[in-house]
């Protein structure tokens, strides 16, 4: 067995990666390829932790733009990230990868409430924990929660996936001669306003010193050439 670089990690997965081709909702190929490439990932005994994004189904930011409360669009999304959780964990489950879903907002009848210990434990026995329902407040982004819940679970790096392969100057979906970085530290995507993920995050990730890996998770065995230290995406660190 090849050997890891991280031995603890988080996943942050964006929900529009979960469309696939499409430009809405859960496509069922993609999901089971991304549970797919999780399995293959913790074969190589890495402890993995998961945050999935909601914006496939509703984007609380965009909401608002549009005349919504705020904080009700904000509660909404979190929501979104639950249905994607339970998607994600119905399709690792169907493949033998053990997972709970923790959720910040309380809901027993179909996930676990959010205990800190108890996902350490989960972790510590080989499951993949998802960590749903963002951080149970309005007002922070999936992206906060990822940086978080990394800490709080003692990851040694966020692994970003993302439509992309890496950290770009300009959109790459817009642009073809956007240049794109291979590493960053947290002030140059401060002071750039690179969207690699919101000031709320990459500021705690540049205080506790946790490394950002952002790549293309859409690329078969993406996450993998990740962990082997292969040169895959854009990494963000000090």
């Amino acid at each position: 067995m090849k050997r890891t670089q991280y031995k603890r990690i988080l996943l942050k997965i964006s929900g529009e990666v979960l469309t696939g081709d499409g430009d809405y909702g859960i496509e069922p190929e993609m999901i089971r390829q991304i549970a797919q490439e999780i399995k293959d990932v913790k074969n190589l005994g890495v402890e993995m932790a998961i945050v999935i994004g909601g914006g496939n189904i509703f984007r609380g930011m965009a909401a608002s733009a549009k005349g919504m409360d705020r904080a009700s669009a904000d509660y909404m999304g979190m929501l979104a990230t639950v249905l994607n959780g339970l998607a994600l964990q119905d399709a690792l489950e169907k493949i033998d990868v053990y997972t709970r879903v923790q959720t910040a907002i309380e809901m027993r009848a179909v996930a676990e409430p959010y205990i800190r210990r108890k996902a350490i434990r989960h972790l510590e026995k080989g499951r993949v924990v998802i960590f749903a329902g963002g951080t149970g407040n309005p007002y922070f982004t999936t992206d906060t929660t990822a940086s978080l819940r990394a800490m709080e679970i003692g990851a040694e790096v966020i692994l970003k996936g993302t439509k992309v392969d890496g950290v770009y100057d300009a959109d790459p979906l817009l642009n073809p001669r956007a240049r794109k970085y291979d590493e960053l530290t947290y002030l140059d995507v401060l002071k750039k306003k690179l969207k690699v993920m919101d000031a709320t995050a990459i500021s705690l990730c540049m205080d506790y010193q946790i490394p950002i890996i952002v790549f293309n998770l859409k690329k078969r065995g993406n996450i993998k050439r990740v962990l082997l230290g292969e040169r895959t995406g854009t990494k963000v660190r000090g």
